[in-house]
């Protein structure tokens, strides 16, 4: 009968029980749970929003057709621009950051200082930049009619480029004239003191109509996507019997209820998910400025390590990792 000796000693373990479990100090753990956690929280939302996808792919906006904006550019059709340069300043503030997390390493404090400072002006631009994209897509740019079974129904006319015809997407303020639309005010006199509305749109149904009649270049493109992976372009016919005998309501601009480009779940995502980690950059800078303000105090020269640099890092480069996902399900898919 043989007898197995265990051996209970701690030669060869990673973790013995002290306050660096897997060689890592307890604050570098706990980050690594919390974005572990985070990262299950962003995959869910993005799974929600391809399963939604691909259940309305057919009438799913197309992202060059919704992005097209740049500041300053008023007019001009670039699409996809300025996502990209909020995409590469995100991106080179997590290369700054690195660069700070380097130079802590070397209890270099004045690189630490300047690149942290870095970092916190790529994180200032992107949420500003993040801003700016949400305000254009809540105005929108063109405007729409909603039908009466909720499909989006746009306008445009065919152009000639570079000796083809290509359809060009037409705002309703280049064909439709607004005419005089009161609306009854709000007093306790009149029993509607209490209502709550929105704001009314700029033109109605019957101006649109009026508008479509009197321009015979003018088309309607529905939301529905062909086998060219083109939206579909009705003909005058088509175009002045679905306005006349299926708009409901003019749709300027998206919110949570309606969309002038196409499917209204399209926005809810969008305004969710990117609003979320908006939040997420958000709380990423707060924070690198508090470390910014505490390398400049040499809080952690006196401490001897820049270990909470490090740390705040982690997340930073977790946030960009992120965006790289909504940037390829939003814009590029």
């Amino acid at each position: 009968m043989s007898t197995t000796v265990v051996n209970t000693g701690t030669e060869g373990k990673t973790w013995g029980g002290g306050n660096q479990p897997l060689k890592a100090s307890y604050g570098k753990m706990m980050m690594w749970f919390f974005i572990v956690s985070d990262a299950l929280t962003f995959s869910g939302f993005l799974a929600a929003y391809g399963f939604s996808r691909f259940k309305f792919i057919d009438s799913w906006p197309i992202a060059d057709e919704v992005f097209t904006h740049f500041p300053f550019l008023h007019g001009v059709d670039a699409p996809m621009y300025y996502v990209a340069f909020m995409t590469f300043v995100l991106i080179m503030s997590s290369v700054t950051m690195v660069l700070a997390v380097d130079a802590g390493h070397h209890m270099n404090k004045t690189k630490v200082t300047w690149y942290m400072f870095l970092t916190i002006i790529g994180g200032l631009i992107f949420v500003g930049s993040q801003a700016w994209e949400w305000n254009t897509f809540i105005k929108g740019d063109y405007g729409a009619i909603q039908t009466k079974g909720g499909n989006i129904l746009q306008f445009g006319e065919y152009k000639d480029v570079d000796g083809e015809q290509v359809f060009k997407r037409v705002a309703l303020r280049d064909f439709v004239v607004a005419g005089e639309n009161d609306r009854t005010v709000h007093e306790r006199k009149n029993g509607l003191w209490f209502v709550d509305e929105g704001t009314l749109p700029t033109y109605t149904v019957e101006e649109v109509v009026y508008g479509l009649e009197s321009h015979d270049n003018v088309l309607v493109r529905t939301q529905i996507i062909n086998e060219a992976g083109e939206k579909t372009v009705l003909s005058r016919a088509e175009s002045l019997r679905q306005i006349k005998e299926n708009g409901r309501a003019v749709v300027e601009g998206a919110n949570l209820h309606v969309n002038e480009y196409g499917s209204p779940l399209f926005a809810d995502f969008f305004f969710f998910i990117t609003g979320f980690h908006g939040f997420h950059v958000f709380s990423g800078v707060l924070i690198n400025i508090i470390i910014f303000f505490n390398v400049i105090l040499g809080t952690y020269e006196r401490r001897g390590s820049y270990e909470m640099v490090e740390k705040v890092g982690l997340y930073w480069h977790f946030v960009d990792l992120v965006w790289v996902f909504v940037f390829t399900f939003f814009y590029l898919v």
